[in-house]
């Protein structure tokens, strides 16, 4: 992909919207814009590099808070004029300390980050951790905890006991997403076994 493969015009000062996403949460962090030196730059450095419309200026964003975004994976639209890219944020991405400079709920994508932190766990294996600890047991434990997890959140549903089901139900998933990691499953995989079935 090259700065000259979208339609942008014959101005040459054209400037290409960026919508920028989180690639594991899929949060929409931000929108700029690029010239043809910082998509080149952001190409060549794998992080992302804005053209600064109020100074003038390249800017790689990051560069004074340390809150780089490092490029994943990058697409264009269907009508080649906007640019999405897939990242990994170093952090917030608003200036004012948020995660996005949009104000969307804190919780959208939490699933995803927990995996991603369950992952991270695995690899890692720090002590005092109870993650590592079912890790350490292996897939048995993991899928008891599973099944026992399971059962309780059934039985509050039975019961018609909302918040002890929402609190089961918590249990439930956090143990399956460790059991998922445990089998070397991602949560795209998932995904894309649901859609083949919905389709």
């Amino acid at each position: 992909m090259t700065f000259d493969d979208f339609n942008l015009g014959k101005c040459a000062d054209a400037l290409l919207p960026v919508i920028i996403q989180d690639a594991v949460t899929l949060r929409v962090l931000m929108l700029g814009y690029m010239n043809r030196e910082a998509f080149n730059q952001t190409v060549e450095t794998g992080r992302v590099t804005f053209y600064s419309r109020t100074r003038n200026e390249l800017w790689t964003k990051g560069e004074t808070s340390g809150n780089y975004l490092d490029v994943i994976d990058m697409y264009r639209d269907c009508d080649n004029d906007t640019l999405l890219i897939k990242v990994h944020p170093h952090g917030p991405t608003c200036h004012r300390g948020t995660v996005s400079c949009f104000d969307l709920p804190a919780e959208e994508g939490f699933i995803r980050s927990l995996s991603a932190l369950v992952a991270q766990r695995h690899i890692e294996m720090p002590e005092n951790s109870y993650t590592t600890r079912l890790f350490i047991k292996g897939v048995k434990k993991i899928a008891q905890k599973v099944g026992e997890e399971a059962v309780e959140s059934t039985i509050e549903a039975v019961d018609g006991n909302k918040d002890r089901f929402t609190y089961e139900a918590c249990d439930l998933i956090y143990h399956l997403l460790v059991l998922i990691e445990q089998m070397g499953i991602t949560l795209p995989q998932l995904e894309k076994e649901l859609l083949r079935r919905h389709s």
